[in-house]
């Protein structure tokens, strides 16, 4: 794509490679943040629409692995491999956090318990004590990416590689959702008890299901930090739970390709909209957003299948 884009702009194939494209290099930014997006829904749909568990406060994955790496990298000047480590070890550990209270609660009130976790969260990234760390209410800023990834300077690689991992991330969550441990999960959401009289112990299937999300979130943010160059504390606020629910319903919810669609459609519409409206964008996105809810309740992907299953019938 990148490639076909630069001929429209009158750039050689070789001019793309060297990064020399101005509006090549503008889409694949659009793109980077589209796959970003897209592996940070796949990641919720996966405990929402597959597991049936409904998180407030799944931008706290996404969050502490964006602040995680941006801290290591710019504060302590942690190698990238070493901070991806850290990343996962931090991921481990919020997926434990949130699996203490499973056996306690579940429905609204597993919501609820969660969205105050991640309240907490941003309450700490947002105070002045942590503030030489995570640059509090203005962000964390100044985070030097390696040069040989560096989207400022190697954006065409970036883009591959956010394309490799987010198709990587897809294959593994179609390899999970297919195996035995995936069938289990998809039997919690549709009745729990049920699973449970059938012998199965619901807590190790739930957790494991927590943990690939939080796992899958963190990296997420990892990407995010190393492409932007700030990290903004409103990663780690319930708006940006918000946006991983929109692009979940967009797309349809437990599909797992309708979280690239939906990614796709958030990004698309929300850049066309701001640029040629301006801050009026967001009450014509909350406005589309309705009528998707009303119009096309089960999402592109999740109606595109029950249509195609009806014509299968009627054949």
């Amino acid at each position: 794509m990148p490639f076909i884009v630069g001929l429209f702009d009158s750039a050689s194939p070789a001019t793309v490679f060297v990064n020399g494209s101005g509006q090549s290099k503008f889409i694949q930014g659009l793109a980077i943040e589209i796959f970003i997006l897209a592996i940070y829904a796949i990641s919720f749909d996966l405990i929402f629409g597959i597991t049936g568990m409904l998180s407030f406060g799944h931008s706290l994955f996404y969050g502490v692995g964006a602040y995680t790496t941006g801290i290591a990298i710019k504060s302590f000047g942690l190698p990238l491999l070493p901070t991806f480590g850290l990343v996962l070890v931090a991921a481990v550990v919020q997926a434990i956090l949130f699996a203490l209270v499973l056996p306690r609660v579940k429905g609204i009130t597993f919501a609820l318990v969660t969205l105050g976790l991640g309240s907490v969260f941003h309450i700490l990234v947002m105070s002045s004590e942590f503030g030489p760390y995570t640059g509090a209410d203005v962000g964390l800023q100044g985070v030097i990416v390696p040069a040989f990834i560096s989207p400022a300077n190697e954006r065409l690689r970036f883009y591959f590689v956010m394309l490799a991992v987010m198709v990587l991330v897809y294959l593994v969550y179609q390899r999970f959702v297919t195996s035995p441990t995936g069938r289990v999960c998809v039997a919690i959401r549709e009745n729990e008890g049920r699973a449970r009289m059938l012998g199965y112990n619901t807590f190790y299937f739930k957790f494991a299901a927590l943990l690939l999300s939080s796992f899958t979130a963190a990296l997420a943010g990892f990407f995010h930090t190393l492409y932007q160059p700030i990290v903004s504390p409103n990663v780690a606020g319930m708006g940006f739970t918000v946006t991983a629910l929109l692009i979940v319903l967009i797309g349809g919810v437990g599909t797992l390709n309708g979280a690239f669609v939906g990614a796709l459609v958030y990004r698309l519409l929300d850049y066309g909209l701001r640029r040629y409206i301006g801050e009026s964008a967001s009450f014509i996105n909350g406005a589309i957003y309705v009528l998707f809810v009303l119009f096309i309740p089960y999402g592109i992907v999740g109606t595109w299948r029950l249509r195609s299953l009806q014509i299968k019938q009627m054949r």
